[in-house]
């Protein structure tokens, strides 16, 4: 049975389905402002694994991602520019053409990430009807206060509110936990509808019952969540840091709302350290898939280093373990091409390797632990080509990484006669015209190895 780590419980559970096999899945996406980080892209690449692992079990998972573009603002405090327009005037373009072209680069990298695109995806702009009828709700039932600047959520008519975060309300002080919003009657709350500032004009704002203006974050989430879901779904799942103001605000506005629970087990994905420093454009060390491609990595190198570390257990980035990871999936693939070449592939799996990998995902996605079942397989002597063909194809049904899509590229005569011509040189010692050799291979998009007895090419 699959047991994952229950955040709203801090406790490993079982995972059983409201009404299975049916499993609504709802995941945090990107606000499409800027490019998108390779810490970020972490989560989504484990909300994927998380999604191919209830396939594996046989559910049916209806997943939910929305898309973000508008109303979060730079401060957790309800205050500062919305991402959106800051964006917009960094790059002089309007709003929404920002969120347009980040959206499609996002969309590039998730298909280069090999992830499964999620069922329903959903513009926070394309509802604000539902939000505001959320809002509404909450209005009838006594949560929400106005101040100059918008509609309130009073966390402090909600008993249980922090509960997936823990966090101890009576000893919150005004602005211990956020800068101050003056009118706001008390630190925790947070603003469900901003009103458009009375001397600029925004590029996004709609009309509502209180004035003209636009969603508060996190209102977006739960008016599409219970849309496309319900008013209780199975799994809501996101980054470590939205633990405690954006989804613990989630869960207040919508069990206020509903009177029910709002997700049955919160996932949450640690956070990505670059050489062990927290990522920001100041310190140079905020990468994206466009850095990794200058330095020749492709987006599956990625995904296979992701592997390596458990979702919950904080992962750190370095450019020499990305490059082991790319050379520990070229290994495999070049594994795989050989068992291909050595004969049929056989017509069942080899039940050790498949029990053992189906335990390490099913107990709360130990992929790194996977991983190495996978590697004990590959170098079992005992088991046949055809058998590990069979079972790798199972296995990538989870890790994602298309391992039965590779194939040898055949050299091209012209490499094949500059490879046959270096080797006479270095044989007489001409090492200046060896080198010239090499680097006129490498241009053509080769690999140059040489040993004691040959030397070897690989594209690169």
């Amino acid at each position: 049975m699959l047991k994952l780590y229950n955040t709203l419980s801090r406790k490993i559970e079982s995972f059983k389905p409201i009404h299975p096999p049916e499993v609504g899945f709802y995941s945090c996406g990107p606000t499409v402002y800027d490019f998108q980080h390779i810490g970020n892209y972490r989560t989504y690449v484990g909300n994927d694994l998380l999604q191919r692992v209830l396939m594996l079990n046989g559910y049916q998972v209806r997943r939910v991602m929305n898309i973000t573009d508008v109303g979060h603002l730079t401060s957790n405090a309800d205050t500062g520019e919305d991402k959106l327009e800051k964006g917009a005037k960094r790059e002089g373009k309007s709003v929404w053409e920002i969120a347009q072209f980040y959206t499609k680069d996002f969309f590039e990298n998730l298909k280069q990430l090999s992830v499964i695109t999620p069922g329903v995806i959903c513009k926070a702009t394309d509802h604000i009807k539902e939000m505001i009828d959320l809002i509404g709700e909450l209005e009838k039932k006594g949560f929400t206060y106005q101040i100059e600047d918008g509609i309130y959520f009073n966390t402090a008519k909600l008993k249980d509110y922090g509960k997936l975060a823990k966090l101890d309300k009576k000893g919150l002080l005004a602005g211990a936990r956020v800068e101050p919003v003056p009118g706001k009657k008390n630190s925790t709350d947070f603003a469900l509808w901003k009103f458009s500032p009375k001397e600029t004009k925004r590029q996004m704002e709609w009309k509502s019952p209180w004035g003209t203006g636009f969603p508060g974050w996190h209102i977006e989430c739960s008016a599409m969540a219970m849309k496309y879901l319900g008013e209780t779904f199975d799994i809501h799942s996101g980054g470590i840091d939205h633990i405690p103001i954006h989804h613990t605000n989630e869960i207040a506005q919508s069990e206020a709302a509903t009177g029910k629970p709002f997700a049955k087990y919160w996932v949450h994905f640690a956070h990505l350290l670059v050489e062990r420093e927290k990522m920001s454009k100041s310190l140079g060390n905020f990468y994206t898939r466009q850095d990794l491609q200058k330095k020749g990595f492709d987006m599956l190198s990625l995904r296979y280093l992701y592997l390596n570390t458990h979702y919950r257990t904080t992962m750190n980035f370095t450019w020499e373990a990305l490059s082991g990871a790319r050379r520990a999936l070229e290994r495999l693939k070049e594994k795989i091409t050989e068992w291909q070449e050595a004969g049929k592939i056989a017509l069942s799996e080899e039940e050790k390797y498949t029990t053992e990998f189906l335990q390490s995902i099913n107990d709360d996605l130990n992929l790194p632990q996977a991983l190495s079942v996978v590697w004990q397989m590959v170098d079992d002597k005992k088991l046949a080509p055809g058998e590990k063909i069979v079972n790798i194809k199972k296995f990538d049904e989870v890790f994602g990484l298309d391992l039965l899509t590779f194939s040898k590229t055949e050299i091209p005569q012209t490499v094949k006669e500059l490879v046959k011509k270096r080797e006479q040189v270095r044989k007489a010692k001409k090492w200046i015209e060896s080198d010239r050799l090499r680097n006129e291979i490498e241009k053509m998009g080769y690999d140059v190895e040489d040993t004691k007895t040959q030397t070897t090419i690989k594209k690169k």
